[in-house]
């Protein structure tokens, strides 16, 4: 795989077009020409690595996903190619990476971004600026299915240590978790300030909203079985929201008060 620099926006659009034609008729027809992917293969983590192409991108509050992107990193491991540690990750100004962390290609980490020792950024997981990803944080991205949003980070989030985000989890800016929050597409979130519980649909990820303090917590498992038992549930509670004044570590301090 030879990693060549685009040169202008009909170089980009063959990159896409001869990636999606192999992703969609597979790689064992005659007419595929393997090295030819390869190079369009190449091409494109420079181009996800100088951030002139994400895999998922702001639209306002929304985001959109560009599968074409997805579809080209997902025919790089149906060829086999060996992609090496940092290639295809965007890594903005002032990003720092302590040792022992790992980011799969497809990642985005805007500028200010410090990452702890021991974190997993998934493939094609977006992360803000100024985010802090504490010791040992998983983000789990999402390469597949291919239309599905990845985990999205968005600016100045605070993620205490040993955090799990998962399965298109969205964390709206200045939202801080306390550490040890999991937050999947099955996890409902307890918003004890507002009186909600929140929830992901079928079409809409699960969404922590801008300036939440998420902490674990437990609650009663329902069912006369279970309260015999004293049997509890695992929960992820809001309990506050972060002021326009108040830094992140503070609010979690109160949140934990």
């Amino acid at each position: 795989m030879d990693k060549t620099q685009p040169e202008s926006s009909a170089d980009l659009q063959w990159i896409r077009t001869t990636l999606e034609s192999a992703f969609e008729r597979g790689l064992d027809g005659e007419d595929v020409n393997r090295e030819e992917v390869g190079e369009a293969l190449g091409a494109l983590l420079v181009c996800l690595e100088e951030g002139t192409v994400r895999v998922a991108e702001p639209q306002g509050h929304r985001w959109s996903v560009n599968t074409w992107v997805k579809k080209g990193l997902l025919v790089g491991l149906r060829i086999g190619e060996v992609i090496a540690p940092g290639a295809g990750v965007h890594k903005g100004a002032g990003v720092i990476v302590l040792p022992h962390s790992h980011i799969d290609a497809g990642a985005y980490l805007d500028e200010g971004v410090l990452v702890e020792s021991h974190v997993l950024v998934g493939s094609c997981a977006q992360v803000g600026r100024r985010v802090h990803l504490g010791a040992a944080v998983q983000l789990g991205g999402m390469l597949e299915p291919v239309g599905a949003r990845p985990v999205i980070i968005e600016d100045d989030v605070m993620i205490g240590g040993g955090c799990g985000i998962y399965e298109g989890t969205i964390v709206r800016r200045r939202a801080v978790l306390a550490a040890g929050v999991v937050l999947t597409a099955s996890t409902p979130v307890y918003d004890v300030v507002k009186g909600d519980v929140l929830r992901p649909a079928f079409d809409r990820p699960l969404e922590i909203p801008e300036g939440a303090v998420v902490v674990s917590g437990a609650r009663k498992l329902e069912g006369e079985w279970g309260a015999v038992h004293g049997l509890s549930l695992q929960s992820q509670i809001i309990d506050k929201y972060r002021d326009e004044d108040t830094d992140p570590q503070a609010a979690l301090e109160e949140g934990l008060g």
